[in-house]
């Protein structure tokens, strides 16, 4: 610190107190002098060199102080202190800097943060560092927050280094070329750097042309940069706006700006203030193909016959560096590198432009107008992002009415006494830009010119109520007057935010500092001599390709058509998984898949296929059979597979998967995989990193064989692959590859199909993975002490975490990471509170979700928390989520350091206990069961699914507890699928039957199955329920009949006229009850539903309400079987009416047939049951009985998926008794047909009546359909050969 000559004094004075003072050297580092700017003798840092500093008369946020440090320099730290032996001292403040002591622009940090801590007393020394340096004589610090209890009070300190300054002043017809000499180029690498200001929107700044058309040039086009590059036959670069690459915004703002452009083999990186984009371009746009030579502000070209309708550059260059050589100070000394055009100074004009801020709504500018003038007129330059605003008002006297001027969609509109909207102008006006507007108004009319654009003036002949000498009010409407009458005329519309300038008022300018002095007019709320606009959308916070938009205080993302939701476009819209989309209780079907959630990869589309464990399945563009001709190894055939996903979307699906397989079938007629005299592949194929592969379908990595050779079952021994036994007829090598680090297949090579005779085909069946690892990664957390560690949580401008938690625990800490100051928690408040806690910086915040039952209930709970610059939120389950909105100015950058504890904190305090599962970390999965594995407290795994996931089990299925999740067990459901959900429908034709057997006809040592034990003996039923479905046009029809060994029954018939009628007897010596249910005719063709409970003596029938006593008896003893549609031996104990239907039986569908716990359809229809359901007649299984969602999703099914769709088994109709002589007749015929095949085959080949040559083009089916003819009738005959040897 610098020792202090002179005494201090304390300075009281008036706003804007004005110091200027030459800097002391302080210290040296790195051979860079720091220099304490501002000297320690007129505001102390030190209480030992007496009594001073800065205490203004009025303490209010318009008071600032400011510092002139004699030149130019780079300013790297400040540093505040309250007044000496006082009370008075500044909590908070704004720093802002010029070069010119006009035009001030806010200094802000890296996280955009706009202001800087202060003091908490008097005597301590708060300093900050600035990161970024700036570059700037004039430094001035501006309260916002002081002592409540007392005063403004400061002394302060600034910090830095000297700076180098070569500058240059075009004047907007000027440029500079420079030509270098080839030894100053680097041959590696162009480096181009320099500073710029300017106060116009366009203009060229370098351009540098080459041959062939190529060129870069970098243009400043709207107050942005756009870097253009030409690569090609073309006579100049690309119009102003079209293509390029834009960088930075509203840089047309009167201060120093930064640009840096490398240029190298690896391409180009351009860079603007601090902000970076890396570009490709090819290798020779940087040297071999570029001239040497360079213009700057200008695109100056001698000799060259081109016309350029660009701007030139008006403003001023510093320190323009290519390649290290310094092309300012070359100009200074007229080089003869350099040739300059027009007029050019080596000092920067400072233009005394002074510009107004309005920040709030409430802004206000009132200025005098000119009094008996003969008309009257105002002009001004206004910028805003708002779409909607009030300017201008003006001729407010009381009862005059006057005009308004607003901004309104982005447009002008003028608003009067008379009629509302009279006149509007401009359009896009919102965009940031500085737009010009002038208004005039003579003898009672109005007309309005905006942008100096004569076509876009607008006039009204409507009296305006505007008289000579009526004050001028901008911005919101004024606080007296005829505020009401602009409130009544404006409705909702707030007054203007943005920057205002160059306003004139009947010809003469304003001069904005008399203003500020107090001199002329009044103003509250508004900051003059400065433009706070901030592009909001530079840096882009909106993820994953969202749409930036902004007002003059947020920034707003459109996540449309984008997949991500949320503040930002942070969060994913889709499941990482099909075993994701299954727990939520999803039929199979196509889905939107984003493996990493919030992390860079896209969602893709995906088949689901919704087994007990979800297959996902993934086409390609090669589905189809492929035979292969005339390929060598000079010239191979090569495939190249393109998936429905790219390569990292695939790889992370793939890593995501428990297991994942493709199906590759191999075809091969004198066509080898690997050549038998020394081995090498001459067929081979590629995996995900496009390495190459040479074990086939059913082989393993490194065992260059096939299937066969596994199972050594090979059609010669000697080979590992039936292909390379080089037969002449077709053999077959067909597998599976299931090695997941290989796949998915991305190529297949073969080489050897040009010889007499030899062919090859191929198809590769679609990526098929099961499971989702990451969804099931889970952790049991035994003790309190107990965490597991994880790195750093890096989630600086958005973070968010998911997981599942299950817990008896009424509180415990989820998570925790720390910083400095920085931290972030999720934690188990109480049995029904969640909370999410982090500081970024600006205070800690805190989110809860209240649950009305209590979380504690050992299910599994969903979290999810969210924090980035827009918005906090936590939503658990799917309980309204919590949200909080962040300051748009405050800190932003959460910054963490310590490890990341899962399950407990560093103190070891408040640690959970229960059950986390697939915790993801933006977007990314934390491996619980790996870190669980290591650490003492923690277990792997979680058991324990049903209570949650159970109810996804419908139809009275049984959920059952697997290792990783849960399955429907249906045994004793009518419906199959992985939920139970899927209906067993049969169509029955005429005269066809199902019969069920409840008692099983079996020796004394044969063990019954469970469902024929259940009806051992003479079962007596008290109580049963009955539900199906059916529909018929057929009356009478019999749709079920039940009857026991007692000669009891019952029966559910429609009658003659189509009524539904249940028939019971239950007392042999009693007439049957009937319930007759006559409210319409059912058979119609519709589908119904039909639910029949007893319980003793009462029946009730659902939907139609009817409870209805019997008289026949209670008990329903020893129960026989159970027959759908036509009754074989009804016996003379049945009644005429349900001996009439069930002579005729049923012809239709019936559909989720269950009595009490026995399903017949299912017994009947589906392979693998027991032998107690037989079939009569055309009785065949269908979707007859299915609503649109299970219609809906078997469209998606296909024959490639692993195991039929839903249920993993195959759907087929069957039928039994009848069916089976007629199996056994088309069996002979088959083998008689495939006898005479063999034969011809073998006589046609002997005769060499086929002579292999290329195939016509034709389409796949028909190509695949005559190859699968082929290889058919080949692989028959070959079998019928063997069969015969045998």
């Amino acid at each position: 610190q610098a020792a202090s000559s002179g005494a201090c004094e304390l300075l009281e004075a008036g706003p804007g107190l004005k110091v200027s003072a030459p800097p002391v050297l302080v210290t040296a580092q790195a051979g860079v002098s720091e220099f304490l700017l501002f000297p320690v003798f007129f505001l102390c840092l030190s209480p030992q060199t007496g009594a001073g500093g800065w205490t203004p008369l009025v303490s209010n946020k318009n008071q600032w102080l400011q510092i002139d440090l004699g030149e130019r320099v780079e300013v790297t730290a400040v540093a505040t202190q309250g007044g000496y032996g006082s009370s008075d001292w500044v909590t908070s403040y704004i720093l802002m800097f010029s070069d010119s002591g006009r035009n001030w622009k806010q200094y802000r940090r890296e996280d955009s943060v706009s202001g800087f801590l202060g003091n908490a007393n008097a005597d301590s020394v708060v300093q900050h560092r600035l990161r970024p340096p700036l570059e700037a004589r004039h430094l001035r610090f501006l309260p916002v927050a002081w002592n409540p209890d007392s005063r403004i009070g400061m002394r302060v300190e600034a910090y830095g280094c000297a700076h180098r300054s070569e500058v240059i002043d075009f004047d907007g017809e000027s440029s500079l070329l420079y030509r270098f000499i080839q030894n100053t180029r680097s041959p590696g690498k162009d480096v181009i750097s320099l500073k710029f200001k300017t106060l116009q929107s366009d203009g060229i700044l370098f351009h540098r042309d080459g041959r062939n058309g190529n060129c870069i040039t970098l243009e400043l086009v709207k107050g942005k940069l756009i870097l253009f590059i030409n690569s090609g036959n073309t006579t100049q670069p690309s119009p102003p706006g079209q293509g390029g690459l834009a960088l930075g915004s509203l840089l047309d703002d009167g201060h120093w700006h930064t640009v840096r452009l490398e240029c190298s083999g690896q391409g180009l990186n351009f860079t603007v203030d601090r902000h970076s984009r890396p570009i490709w371009a090819p290798a020779e746009l940087c040297h071999a193909d570029l001239d040497p030579e360079i213009s700057f502000g200008g695109i100056l070209a001698p000799g060259k016959p081109m016309v350029f309708p660009r701007k030139n550059f008006r403003g001023c260059l510093e320190n323009i560096n290519f390649n290290g050589e310094d092309v300012i100070g070359l100009a200074k000394q007229q080089g003869p590198q350099i040739l300059v055009t027009g007029t050019v100074a080596f000092a920067c004009a400072h233009p005394q432009t002074v510009p107004a801020t309005f920040p709030s709504a409430r802004s206000h500018l009132a200025l005098p107008g000119a009094p008996g003038a003969d008309g009257a007129s105002v002009s001004f330059q206004f910028r805003t992002w708002n779409r909607a605003g009030l300017l201008l008002s003006w001729g407010t006297r009381p009862g005059s009415g006057g005009f308004f001027l607003a901004l309104q969609d982005g447009r002008f509109v003028v608003y009067g006494c008379v009629l509302p909207g009279l006149v509007s102008a401009g359009v896009g006006l919102n965009d940031g830009q500085w737009h010009s507007v002038s208004v005039t108004s003579t003898g009672g009319h109005l007309s309005v010119m905006v942008d100096d654009d004569v076509a876009s003036t607008v006039h009204t002949t409507v009296p305006v109520g505007v008289h000579p000498g009526d004050a001028y009010h901008f911005g919101g409407c004024p606080a007296h007057g005829s505020g009401s009458d602009c409130s009544r005329s404006l409705g909702p519309l707030g007054g203007f935010q943005g920057c205002l300038r160059l306003i004139s008022i009947d010809g003469q300018e304003v001069d904005l500092i008399s203003v500020q002095q107090g001199a002329v007019g009044n103003f509250s709320d508004l900051l003059i001599d400065t433009c706070g606009i901030l592009d909001r959308c530079l840096p882009n916070y909106c993820e994953h390709e969202g749409t930036c938009s902004q007002t003059w205080t947020a920034f707003h993302c459109d996540c449309s058509s984008t997949g991500y939701t949320g503040a930002t476009c942070h969060r994913s819209l889709y499941e990482p998984s099909c075993e994701a989309y299954k727990h939520l209780g999803h039929a199979s079907g196509f889905y939107n898949i984003d493996p990493d959630g919030s992390g860079p990869l896209k969602p893709f589309q995906a088949f689901c296929n919704m087994t007990d464990v979800p297959w996902t399945v993934l086409q390609h563009n090669g589905s189809a059979l492929t035979r292969v001709k005339g390929a060598s190894l000079e010239n191979p055939h090569r495939a190249v597979f393109q998936y429905a996903a790219s390569a990292e979307q695939l790889l992370a699906s793939v890593d995501r998967a428990r297991h994942c397989q493709q199906e590759l079938e191999l075809h091969c007629r004198r066509s080898r995989l690997q050549d038998p005299r020394d081995g090498t592949a001459l067929s081979w194929w590629a995996g995900r990193a496009n390495e190459t592969h040479t074990y086939w379908g059913g082989s393993f990595p490194g065992a260059h064989q096939c299937a066969c050779g596994l199972e050594r079952d090979c059609l010669d021994p000697q080979y590992g692959c039936n292909c390379d036994a080089d037969r002449d007829e077709w053999t077959s090598d067909v597998g599976v590859l299931s090695h997941r680090e290989h796949l998915p297949v991305t190529k297949i090579v073969i080489t050897d199909a040009d010889r007499p005779g030899s062919e090859a085909a191929y198809k590769l069946g679609p990526l098929q993975c099961q499971g989702d690892g990451s969804f099931w990664n889970s952790a049991s957390f035994h003790t309190e002490a107990s965490y597991l560690h994880f790195p750093t949580f890096h989630g600086e401008l958005s973070a968010d975490v998911s997981f599942f938690f299950k817990t008896t625990a009424s509180s415990g800490v989820f998570l925790e990471n720390l910083g400095i100051t920085d931290f972030i928690s999720l934690e188990l408040r109480s049995p029904t509170e969640v909370a999410f806690s982090f500081d970024v910086g600006n205070g800690p915040c805190e989110l809860t979700v209240q649950s009305p039952t209590p979380l504690s209930d050992n299910r599994w709970h969903l979290v999810r928390a969210e924090r980035n610059v827009k918005e906090a939120s936590l939503q658990v389950d799917l309980l309204p989520p919590s949200t909080r909105q962040a300051p748009e100015d405050g800190h932003r950058l959460l910054q963490l350091n310590s490890q990341l504890f899962v399950g407990g904190t560093a103190a070891r305090q408040r640690g959970f206990l229960g059950c986390i599962r697939a915790l993801q970390v933006n977007g990314r999965t934390l491996d619980l069961e790996g870190r669980a594995k290591v650490t003492p407290g923690v277990e792997p795994g979680c058991p324990g699914h049903c209570s949650t996931y159970g109810h996804f089990c419908l139809h009275g299925g049984q959920c059952r507890e697997r290792h990783q999740g849960f399955s429907c067990d249906c045994e004793l459901s009518a419906y199959t699928g992985p939920f139970c959900s899927s209906e067993i429908s049969a169509y029955f034709g005429t005269g066809s039957s199902v019969t069920y057997n409840f008692q099983e006809y079996h020796s004394p040592s044969t063990n019954a199955s469970s469902h024929a034990a259940s009806f051992q003996g003479e079962t007596t039923l008290t109580q049963e329920t009955i539900a199906f479905s059916f529909r018929t046009v057929q009356a009478p029809s019999l749709l079920l009949y039940v009857d026991s060994f007692y000669k009891e029954y019952l029966s559910v018939i429609l009658a003659k006229n189509g009524d539904l009628q249940i028939r019971y007897k239950l007392d042999t010596h009693q007439d049957p009850d009937v319930i007759n249910l006559n409210f319409r005719n059912m058979a119609d063709g519709k589908l119904y539903h039909v639910n029949i409970s007893r319980e003793d003596g009462v029946v009730f029938v659902e939907k139609t309400w009817r409870q209805v006593s019997l008289s026949s008896g209670t008990a329903f003893r020893a129960i026989k079987s159970l027959v759908l549609g036509r009754i074989l031996e009804p016996g003379g104990h049945v009644d005429a009416e349900t001996a009439r239907a069930g002579a005729r039986g049923f012809s239709g569908c019936l559909s989720g047939l269950q009595f009490q716990r026995v399903a017949p359809l299912k017994a009947a229809l589906l392979p693998g049951r027991s032998g107690r359901a037989s079939v009569r007649g055309p009785v065949a299984r269908s979707s007859c009985g299915a609503g649109e969602d299970a219609a809906r999703e078997r469209t998606h099914a296909r024959a490639e998926y692993p195991g039929p769709v839903d249920e993993g088994e195959p759907i087929a109709g069957e039928t039994r008794g009848d069916s089976a002589v007629i199996g056994g007749v088309i069996a002979v015929v088959m083998f008689f047909l495939l006898c005479l095949a063999a034969v011809a085959v073998r006589l046609y080949q002997q005769k060499n009546l086929y002579t292999p040559k290329e195939a016509p083009p034709e389409s796949h089916g028909t190509s695949e359909a005559v190859l699968r003819r082929e290889l058919s009738v080949q692989n028959a005959a070959r079998g019928t050969q063997k069969e015969h040897f045998v």
